[in-house]
Formats: C-alpha cells, structure tokens, sequence
C-alpha cells in the first residue's frame, strides 16, 4: 500500500495498492522533489473514468513502469473532483501545451510546481500517434537532468500564461448587456446544433444542459418555434439513444456518436441534477408529458441509487463492471428472454415486445450485445406489433421492471460514495423546483433530508463549507462553485417550504462569498481568500460540464437583490456579467450560464410577494399558478400574516392580506402593481411586461 490508503476519495483509494509511490497533493511531496531534485510526476483523473482505469492497468500497476516512475519522479494523484483548483490549473496547462485536454491528465512539473510539459491518456505501447508512457517518462527526465535551461523557461511561460489575477476583459457598463446580446448568442447556438439528431457538433456529442437551458429562455421570450423545435428535438433524442437507461433511467455522461447510441456508461451526479431540470423546464413550457416522464424518472433514478442513507447525494457510478465498459447494462437476446421468463405466461409476447421496440438484434450494437435504445415513434411500433399505444406502453413499463429486477442481479458498476457540496446543491435545486412544480411529497421529504445532510455536514464549527464529504468526515476548503451552487439550492428550497431558515443560509452563503472570493477588478476567484496557496489562484470564467462558478454565483446574486433590495449583491452580479458582455456574444456555448444570468438581468425578475391562507382553495390555486407555469425569472416570498417589517426577506415588508383572502404582489425593482387576490388576475398580473 502506497500513501493513498490514508485518503477519503474512493479515486485515490483505487491506486492505494498500485506500486506506484504516489503521494496525494501535498506540501510533503513537493518539498521531498526539491530535496531529491526530482521532477513531478502529476496525475489527475476521476472514478468513473474509463480511459483513467486503462492506464492504470496498463502502467500504474505495472511493476517495471511503477520502478520507472519511483526512481525518476516524486508521482502525485489527485481527484479532480475533490481538487477542482488543482485540476484546472494544470488543465489550462496542457490545452496550451498539447491543444486538446481530458482524463487521465497527465502533467510534470518543477519542484515549485510549474507545468512544463503535459499530456492526457499516454499507453502502455507506442500506438495512437503517442509514445509509450515509458518512453515519455525517459524522455522527460533526460529534458530535466541535460535542457533544464530549455524548462525553466517553458515553465516559466506558462506560468505567466496562467495568471488570472487582472483579467482586463469586458465593458465598465451594462452597455452590453442587450436584447440584442441574447437574439444573437440565440442564433449562433441554433446555428450550431444538428437538425437530425439534435444536439451540438457531430461527436462525441455530450447533453450541454447550459446551452439548452439558455435556448428555452429564449423560446420562452421571443415564442421562436425554430428554437423550441431544435430543444425539443434535441430532449427527445438523447432521451430515446442509449445515453440514457432506457431500463433504469439516468443519464450517462457522453455519447461517442452523433445519434446519442453508444455511450461512455458512466452517471454523474451533475449530468444527472442538471438534466432532470431540464426536462422538467421543458414540460412546463411545452406541456408535453413525455418531458415531465423522463424528468420524473431521473429523479427516481437518483433517490433509488445515488441517495445516501443520511440523505446526502453519491457523486457517480463507473464505466465499468467487472473490468469491462458498460457490461452492467448491455443485453444480448437471450439474456433478456431469461430476464423476461418470469413473466412470459403473463405477457407471452414480452420478448418480442422488447426486441422491437428497443431495436435489439442478434448481431447486437455494441461489441456483439444491444445498447436499448428506442429508434422508432412508439405508435410506429406498437402498429408493427399490432398492438395499440396503450397495449404498447403498458408492456414496455412491465418489461422494464423486469429487466431491472434482473439487471440488479449482475455486478454493478463502482460507486463513488463521496458527497460534494457542488454537485449535491445542484441536485437539492432540481429536486426542490420539482417538489413544487410536479406537487410530489416524496421528492419534497428527500429534499428536506438533502438540506439536513448539508447542514450537518457540509457546514464547518466556522460558518464556512467544505467540499468533500465521504464515511462520516468532511473535508477540504470549499470553491466557489460550492458556495453557489448551494445557494441556489437553499433558494429553491426556501420557495418549496417557504422555510426563513433557508433563507437565512442562502444569504450567509452570499455574505461569505462577497467577503472571501471577489476580486479587485469584478468577479470572483475560484477559491477564497485564506485558500493554499497554488502556483496561480484560479479564476475560471467559462462553463465547463457544469456552470462556472460566476455565472452562478452572478444569477443567485441576482435573485437575491429583488428579494432583498441589496445593491451590494446586484452590483456584484452585474460586475461578472459585465465583465463576460463581450464574450457571451462571440462564444456563447463557453458562457450559457453567463446567458442565463444575463437574461434574468436584462428582462427584469419579477418580485413576487404572498401573503395570506395558502391551504384555502383561493390560495391553492393562485400558488398553483406561481408554480405550474415556465417563469425563469421569478422569485417568490411568502407570510402566513400582515407584515409590516421583515428585515430578512425585504420583499414582504408592507404587505397586507386583502378582504381575508391570500393576497399577491408582483414588483419589479420593489416597484409593485396593484395586489390581487385571484388566480387569474394574478397570472395577468405576471404575464404583463
């Protein structure tokens, strides 16, 4: 066992046993290379990484490769997802260097920790185009022992290249934040998704909830029907490939292909929280209940198998089952006529049902097994089959329970038990919106007990949070994302329950970060003022699979000023969306989130306020018509009674319940229209801009 077994990440503890000497990220490591003069050896990866566990087999557990490396190197392991500061630093390193990045990264660096030369997946045999991994590893230390000159100052470029802390981008104004800047980062999305198989690009294509989240506001403002035809196409495609569990549901990270078939099988939790949204989004705006079905199931998926005892959410599941990608949920014919055996005397024709209607075949999609996917229109098929729709799908539900029961009989993936704050206040925002929206108890209860894990153990003695949760202990400085993200949790909450004690955490959450991340020139850092110390303090401003850290923390900003009037936190949003204006006009892919915030900027958010008996039937139904409908930027208060002063959510001071009756104000700038007290009037009283 190497110095890994002492960690928590269930990544770092899958290399424990290599041979490898690996030490985590630490100041010991890098003072043991200045000692040995040494150069690092840096690798960054993730759990459910399938190209991270080839190399590892290849090279990691490799005895005369392990040799190589301990003789040459001072080697370093680090789980992107505990280390996001780390993993981007060193990930804007080898885009420069190599022009492309990915999992496995591998970097080496200096003893003070400047990158010098780096890579991605590097295999046991020279093939590829790429060397071997031993044949970079001599090479490497042959720069280092006879071109140190040449090193220092490559590594001294980069470094320079690296620095964010003046970033010198963007407008002093809101000049640029426009109609105008969201019609055209609109058309330039559009322009750049597949009018087939929806999505962006050709392949690999990944789901990019960002940029279809940013495309609904805008079929939601401007009534663009191309728009809602390309999301809407989009959604149905990747929920009817193989990325998604068409048994099990939940979706995988990516699709190597460009019809969404055949995916990397790893679920993240992220994909997953930010997608299950999406869906949700989509039928409220369009009301098709397919949407809302996928949305429902995704959720299902998760509080089944990626929910924590203590409530808390997992972090992924692995590509791999016993060694081989996505053997857990590939089906051969005759693997599902067993599965489906039990209930043949009941539904004689459940494995033709299923060999239709996931287009299964001998020969099979994927490597001589069928990845279930649903290439047809259900009515197309269930006309083949001579069935009708009703017939079809109450077939396909039985199938599918039974290929699940039968499936949970095989060696599953790995699970990554770890907690993060990010990934679970994104997941404690979709499910609390849905709670409300759908008006589902269950997901409300498993929100409620999100909430409760987080404050138990996310939140230090010290007010602050930390990153990584997993076996009892926390740990890790929190990141910006963290603070955002759960702040957009605690929100959603507060307007499921409208519990003041979420409230009261989202606006702690605020208050931290203001003090702790912002920057001199606007915006925020990625990590917090009294943070290690790093060779840069990054400062990412673009989305990656998840929204930045900015664009976050710009939008809750945002929302929190019109529930609180704070000048401090809309000036503060603005700064970062300011800083973006120019940006999200060229590249608005990079910065959806950024669009997203800026939509909620420059349309305005409307300011609601309730006061009054929710359970009375008035009551229901005007909060029904808050809930139901798609209103991006809407942000809602609520007293059971007359306010005079409310001092934590500003919104309901000098509110009054009318004739008895729950009463609505809709505001814009604290600037308030006649109240109501009905349905109707309160749905015209929203819908007037």
């Amino acid at each position: 066992m190497n110095r890994l077994i002492n960690e928590n990440s269930p990544y770092l503890l899958q290399h424990a046993d290599n041979p490898v000497d690996w030490h985590p990220w630490t100041d010991e490591a890098f003072r043991i290379a200045r000692e040995a003069d040494k150069p690092v050896l840096l690798s960054v990866g993730y759990s459910a990484c399938h190209w991270c566990h080839v190399m590892a087999h290849e090279s990691f557990e490799d005895k005369a490769t392990a040799e190589m490396m301990n003789a040459l190197f001072v080697n370093v392991k680090v789980d992107r997802e505990e280390r996001p500061d780390v993993d981007d630093i060193y990930m804007q390193a080898v885009q420069a260097i190599a022009g492309q990045g990915g999992w496995p990264m591998t970097v080496f660096l200096l003893p003070d920790g400047r990158p010098f030369y780096g890579g991605t997946y590097y295999p046991k045999e020279s093939r590829y185009g790429r060397p071997s991994f031993q044949q970079l590893l001599a090479a490497v230390h042959d720069a280092y022992r006879n071109k140190r000159d040449q090193l220092e100052s490559q590594a001294d470029n980069l470094h320079q290249a690296l620095k964010r802390d003046v970033l010198g981008i963007g407008r002093a104004d809101d000049s640029g934040l426009t109609l105008e800047l969201l019609d055209e980062a609109a058309t330039k999305l559009l322009d750049a998704m597949d009018p087939v198989n929806g999505g962006f690009g050709a392949q690999p294509k990944f789901p990019n909830p960002i940029s279809l989240e940013f495309l609904l506001r805008h079929c939601h403002r401007a009534r663009d029907e191309r728009a809602l035809q390309l999301v809407t196409l989009s959604l149905r495609k990747m929920a009817q490939g193989g990325i998604y569990d068409q048994v099990g549901g939940g979706f995988a990270r990516y699709s190597v292909d460009a019809r969404w078939l055949v995916p990397h099988f790893e679920k993240m939790l992220y994909d997953n929280a930010q997608l299950s949204r999406l869906y949700l989004h989509a039928w409220q705006l369009t009301g098709d209940d397919y949407f809302r079905q996928i949305a429902e199931d995704i959720y299902d998926y998760a509080l089944r198998e990626m929910t924590a005892a203590d409530g808390g959410f997992y972090s992924a599941t692995d590509a791999d089952s016993e060694g081989v990608e996505g053997k857990f949920f590939v089906w051969t014919i005759e693997e599902a006529r067993e599965a489906l055996a039990p209930i043949s005397d009941r539904l004689p024709r459940a494995l033709e049902i299923a060999v239709e209607y996931f287009d299964m075949s001998a020969e099979g999609n994927f490597e001589g097994s069928n990845i279930l996917h649903i290439p047809r229109p259900p009515l197309e098929t269930a006309e083949g089959l001579g069935l009708t729709l009703e017939q079809l799908e109450d077939a396909i539900a039985r199938i599918k329970h039974q290929l699940y029961a039968s499936r949970a009989q095989r060696i599953p993936p790995l699970l990554d038990d770890k907690a993060l704050t990010s990934w679970n206040g994104m997941m404690l925002a979709s499910l609390a919106e849905a709670a409300r929206v759908l008006q589902r108890p269950d997901y409300l209860e498993a929100a409620r007990r999100a909430g409760e894990f987080l404050l138990k153990h996310m939140v230090a003695e010290t007010g602050r949070l930390y990153r990584s949760h997993k076996g009892g202990r926390s740990k890790l400085n929190a990141y910006l994302e963290d603070y955002a993200n759960l702040l957009d949790g605690w929100l959603e909450l507060y307007q499921t329950t409208f519990e003041e004690r979420y409230f009261a955490e989202a606006r702690r959450l605020a208050e931290l970060a203001l003090a702790r991340f912002r920057s001199a020139d606007g915006g925020f850092f990625d990590t917090s003022d009294d943070h290690e110390s790093l060779i840069v303090r990054p400062r990412n401003l673009q989305d990656n699979v998840t929204p930045s850290g900015n664009a976050m923390m710009a939008k809750q900003l945002l929302r929190l000023a019109a529930y609180t009037g704070d000048a401090r936190y809309d000036e503060a949003g603005r700064e970062v969306l300011r800083k973006l204006s120019d940006a999200m006009r060229q590249y608005p892919q990079a910065f959806a989130e950024s669009l997203n915030a800026a939509d909620m900027l420059i349309r305005g958010i409307d300011e609601v306020a309730v006061v009054g008996d929710l359970e009375s039937a008035g009551g229901r139904q005007m909060l029904e018509t808050l809930r139901r409908p798609f209103r991006p930027n809407q942000v809602v208060a609520w007293s059971g009674q007359d306010v005079a002063r409310h001092d934590l959510i500003p919104l309901l001071s000098e509110r009054s319940i009318i004739d008895g009756r729950a009463t609505v104000y809709v505001c814009r700038h604290f600037a308030c229209r006649l109240p109501v007290t009905s349905a109707a009037d309160t749905a015209a009283a929203l819908d007037q801009r």
